[in-house]
């Protein structure tokens, strides 16, 4: 039975080499290449369809109604780079304690942000990340909003041509908001008025004042649009793309591909929610005041290449001689979580907090960033507070593992009666088992106590990978010494000498210090007990460390710390449980026989 167990936890573990090493050496790579064609493929198609129709025109998905989608987003001229396209109109200044930009006079759009707080390297003098550029810049992302009318109505509305005039500030900051206006010259006067706040929440407010005499019906819209599918990770824990939370239908994520295929996504109206698009650690939402009823909507063009996320509200009636407004808010930023939990709270916008993505494992994997920022905060280094972490998550599962080490070493101590049993039934496999079921009983020993710790290790390790792998908190968070950034992996390898030869070299070869380091924590662990008896079995777990060595070297630094530190703690915890016990540690003989010459076999003579 023992062997029986072995054998499956063997092929589990092999299964999940195998599948892990297909997604980063073989799915990954190939998913990479598909997605520069494809996008290749689409500009090809873009420039081909240059000029055929008024690229600056407003493109609404169906007629400008109630029941329809909102307008969709125009297109430009193209630049030579983006400050040409910054310079090429005139702007209002953004600047507040996280972000710097402007917003565009021409069509009122919110396309010019820059994060202050974050660096595109680990190095604070390389450029901050860019979130929105404008239209024609050499990727366009920016944010927009208007009205539509009824089907048939004549209202001149404002759109992506239509020049904005200045009421009152200049400049946007937290103190200061600023507001735009338009007369369309038919007794109806629009206004825009931007607000921020310290981090990266902006307010919209639309009015519309009507000097006429009859009322008018107009339907306010936000968009946020994207030209071309942006560069992605293509990892499976990870989405990036189109999201959004839609009151009882909950989370919804629509992939760039996914949407291609789809042209056209268009949730159920709902009261509660919010939509956007979202990278690894920045995202832009709209989010429709909670409690306003409004139409969700996903689309792309593929003559465009424009990604889009919209919503459109009910209607609005302004009477003559009064005015008529909406609201609403825009998220453009970075994904800090406390940030994010704060709007949640403060905003009332709902499940908020799944802009990040902590995946299945949510009620796992938020505790646990919880856990290290606070020690964070406490230590000032993430690298120790992983490590602090460990220690704790050790504490935890201790009754558990003692548990498993004793029966561990009692089955070491009833060795020879074992074997005493094997040799006599050797020839009945079943009176065999049945003898050493009734041994584990006498000594109430569980034989698959050993592989308690691996199975409660899997969770954790998973948790922490996500945490390290989705955060923005641990994006450039150094450790000590050559780690720089622990949601990296190690920059260093062995096969450069780390560092003394200039010579760089490929991915798959980038084998690092701590890589190493965990690597032979968990030889020790594995020598820590008898060798299998089977020769295959014996392989396996020879090779395996070496194969979780090389695996594990592009994974974030952060994971291999914290992999190594573990395997170091379970080692001194088995170590001593089992000598309290009287068992015999077998690391010194195993290790020992690695360098001891096996004896030929006698030649059969017969």
């Amino acid at each position: 039975m023992i062997s029986e167990n072995r054998n499956t936890i063997l092929a589990i573990v092999l299964s999940l080499i195998v599948l892990l090493g297909w997604q980063y050496f073989v799915a990954a790579p190939q998913l990479e290449r598909q997605q520069a064609e494809l996008q290749a493929q689409q500009e090809a198609a873009q420039k081909a369809a240059t000029g055929t129709t008024n690229p600056d025109a407003p493109q609404p998905t169906g007629s400008q109604g109630a029941n329809t989608a909102a307008p969709a987003a125009g297109q430009q001229a193209a630049f030579a780079n983006r400050d040409t396209a910054l310079a090429a109109s005139q702007r209002v200044t953004i600047d507040t304690p996280s972000l710097e930009g402007s917003l565009n006079l021409k069509g009122g759009r919110l396309d010019d942000i820059r994060l202050k707080d974050y660096h595109e390297t680990v190095d604070k003098s390389s450029p901050t990340i860019v979130l929105f550029s404008p239209s024609g810049s050499p990727k366009p992302y920016y944010a927009d909003y208007g009205w539509v009318g009824d089907p048939g109505s004549n209202i001149a509305l404002p759109g992506p041509d239509t020049i904005w005039s200045i009421d009152g500030e200049t400049t946007l900051t937290p103190s200061t908001p600023v507001t735009l206006s338009w007369d369309n010259g038919a007794g109806l006067t629009f206004k825009r008025t931007f607000s921020v706040d310290d981090n990266y929440m902006f307010t919209v407010n639309q009015a519309v004042e009507n000097t006429g005499a009859d009322a008018v019906t107009l339907y306010p819209y936000g968009l946020i649009a994207r030209k071309g599918m942006p560069e992605t990770k293509g990892i499976y824990i990870l989405h990036e793309g189109l999201l959004g939370v839609f009151g009882a239908e909950g989370l919804k994520e629509v992939d760039y591909d996914d949407l291609m295929e789809e042209s056209s996504i268009r949730p159920a109206k709902v009261d509660q929610g919010w939509l956007g698009i979202t990278d690894k650690y920045w995202a832009a939402t709209l989010i429709p005041t909670p409690g306003q009823e409004f139409q969700p909507g996903f689309s792309h063009s593929a003559t465009t290449d424009v990604f889009q996320a919209d919503y459109l509200g009910n209607g609005v009636t302004i009477a003559g001689g009064s005015t008529g407004e909406s609201s609403s808010y825009l998220f453009a930023g970075a994904k800090e979580t406390k940030v994010l939990d704060g709007y949640e709270e403060a905003l009332g916008i709902e499940r908020f907090e799944l802009l990040i993505d902590w995946g299945w494992f949510y009620f796992l994997t938020k505790p646990m960033f919880f856990a290290i920022d606070w020690f964070f905060h406490l230590f000032g280094n993430f690298g120790v507070a992983i490590l602090v972490v460990t220690v704790i998550v050790k504490l935890i599962f201790f009754p558990l593992a003692n548990k498993s080490y004793v029966s561990m070493s009692k089955m070491k101590l009833v060795q020879p009666q074992m074997t005493e049993i094997r040799e006599k039934y050797s020839d009945d496999r079943q009176k065999q088992q049945q003898a050493l079921m009734e041994l584990y009983k006498k000594e109430k020993i569980n034989p698959l106590a050993g592989c308690l710790p691996i199975l409660v290790q899997i969770p954790v390790f998973f948790a922490l990978y996500k945490v390290l792998y989705v955060t923005i908190e641990m994006r450039h968070a150094p450790f000590f010494g050559w780690i720089q950034d622990l949601s990296a992996p190690d920059p260093t390898t062995i096969f450069n000498l780390f560092g003394l030869i200039p010579w760089d070299p490929p991915q798959m070869l980038m084998l690092g210090v701590w890589p190493l380091i965990m690597g032979i924590t968990m030889f020790i662990q594995m020598k820590m007990n008898p060798a299998p008896p089977d020769p295959t079995q014996q392989m396996i777990f020879t090779w395996m460390p070496v194969i979780f060595t090389f695996m594990l070297a592009s994974f974030p630094a952060g994971l291999v710390i914290y992999w190594a530190w573990n395997n170091t703690l379970s080692v001194t915890q088995q170590y001593v449980i089992m000598r309290r016990q009287g068992a015999k540690v077998e690391l010194w003989d195993n290790l020992g026989a690695l360098f001891k010459r096996k004896k030929p076999a006698p030649d059969d003579k017969s």
